[in-house]
């Protein structure tokens, strides 16, 4: 006779009957990571990063968690990623040419514009290379100019550089806004985070500039309408809300 797996229905009558244990948050609770940990993970699930800076507590959970942490990532196809430097941390599809895994995290299109803004935050967070590293908006929009269309008029490129500056500031969290001196004020100067550096790898940001140089090269500037996607994508970086 051959064993028959437990019904669905069994579920809660195991929960019911494992013993308690100390990682144990409520009645039936089998998960082993203390609460801490469970919020550090989700987090890093949700994206699209965890810092020391923005969630100090979750980000001492994950150090002092990390391999099991990374053990229950890799449950679900996907990799850890941590910067001890930067203290930031993120996921990403586990990456296997002789394999198609599925992929439990949303990925994050990017328009070209945002890609281009993207990379010139990398590029002054390399540069500058100490400390906290602040950009203005008007000058990243000035850098940004070579890319205009000669048929778009500044009005239209002005709003499709503000669409790529939310992006960044509310979807990719990779500016954090520095408020004026009155509450009304709008932000017009950011801090870059850490984390800019490495989402995008050496091999994307060669294809980029490679992009960019032929677009300046060729004076046509940005061709693509709005809300149009790119094979760029950042590392699999989702959205939500911190626990």
């Amino acid at each position: 006779m051959t064993d028959v797996p437990p019904h669905d229905d069994d579920a809660e009558a195991y929960a019911e009957a494992s013993p308690d244990h100390e990682s144990a948050l409520w009645p039936g609770d089998t998960g082993e990571l203390t609460d801490r940990s469970r919020r550090a993970l989700l987090e890093l699930i949700r994206g699209p990063y965890l810092s020391r800076e923005r969630s100090a507590q979750n980000w001492s959970a994950l150090l002092a968690d990390q391999v099991a942490i990374t053990m229950r990532l890799h449950e679900l196809f996907l990799d850890l990623v941590v910067d001890a430097d930067a203290e930031v941390a993120f996921v990403r599809a586990v990456a296997d040419a002789d394999n198609d895994f599925p992929r439990a995290v949303r990925t994050q299109p990017l328009t070209f514009l945002d890609s281009a803004m993207l990379l010139a935050l990398r590029q002054r967070l390399i540069a500058e290379d100490v400390g906290r590293v602040i950009v203005g908006q008007d000058e990243l929009y000035e850098e940004l100019q070579v890319l205009r269309a000669s048929d778009r008029d500044d009005t239209d490129f002005e709003r499709r550089l503000n669409s790529s500056w939310s992006t960044m500031v509310n979807r990719l969290r990779v500016l954090h806004p520095i408020r004026g001196s009155a509450a009304s004020d709008e932000p017009t100067r950011a801090e870059i985070s850490p984390v800019v550096r490495m989402l995008i790898d050496a091999d994307r940001v060669r294809a980029l500039k490679a992009a960019f140089e032929a677009v300046v090269a060729g004076g046509t500037g940005i061709i693509e309408e709005d809300g149009a996607e790119h094979d760029g994508r950042l590392a699999d970086a989702g959205e939500g809300d911190e626990s």
